[in-house]
């Protein structure tokens, strides 16, 4: 591995991750959307899991999960990898080294099989490949932008592995509101909508976002949540 990492501790030294001590650093949105999934489901995929925060943390507050993290980026899979030794998961939680904008037939090949989980939490990349200045920074960049699809992609890939009404948890700027409706339309219904607010007197910086496979029920925004009053 021919970059730094550093071993961080998270939840009161309840989990242990490497990770890149340069480019993209675990931080509040990945925690904030492992404590926000619901935690009654038992087969739950990570998309874009990088070095498996959000499934980590969510497997070790539910301890019935089995779950599968997916991740393109084989350095980053690699340190997702010894997380899971780290963090004592192993077999429960499996990882998966594959790209969401592959085919369907090569996701599934790479062990991405429809209709297989309850439950899809993501934390994708924020910014779309044509929209922005990249980083320079490799593992920055990839963890930031959308390279090679779109959250239009990215939510096609999380509908096929979910069963029927299974639950797409996700965070993202509240600023791409309507990028996320339009991806969502079609596929999920039963959306709700929690702005998180990073002081009281702000407005939001991030959506978290629930939605339903399949579902019919009216959108709904929920209270928001203030991070600081």
């Amino acid at each position: 591995m021919s970059f730094e990492i550093t071993k961080d501790h998270f939840f009161n030294s309840r989990m242990v991750l490497k990770q890149p001590a340069k480019g993209h650093r675990i931080g509040l949105d990945a925690m904030l959307l492992a404590e926000f999934a619901p935690l009654n489901a038992q087969y739950v995929a990570d998309l874009g899991a990088g070095v498996g925060a959000v499934g980590i943390a969510y497997a070790l507050n539910n301890p019935d999960a089995n779950v599968i993290l997916v991740e393109r980026d084989r350095d980053i899979a690699g340190l997702a990898h010894e997380n899971l030794g780290l963090n004592g998961l192993n077999p429960r939680v499996a990882l998966c080294e594959a790209d969401l904008f592959a085919p369907a037939k090569i996701r599934e090949l790479a062990g991405l099989l429809p209709r297989s989980v309850d439950l899809v939490l993501t934390n994708p990349p924020f910014l779309n490949e044509a929209d922005t200045r990249a980083s320079p920074i490799d593992k920055r960049r990839s963890a930031h932008v959308l390279e090679g699809g779109t959250l239009d992609d990215w939510l096609r890939a999380a509908a096929h592995l979910l069963k029927p009404s299974g639950i797409l948890a996700m965070i993202h700027r509240a600023d791409a509101l309507h990028s996320i409706l339009n991806a969502l339309q079609g596929r999920f219904g039963g959306i709700e909508l929690t702005p998180v607010q990073p002081f009281g007197a702000q407005p939001a910086s991030r959506l978290l976002v629930k939605a339903v496979l399949g579902s019919r029920k009216k959108l709904k925004v929920m209270p928001s949540l203030i991070l600081k009053t």
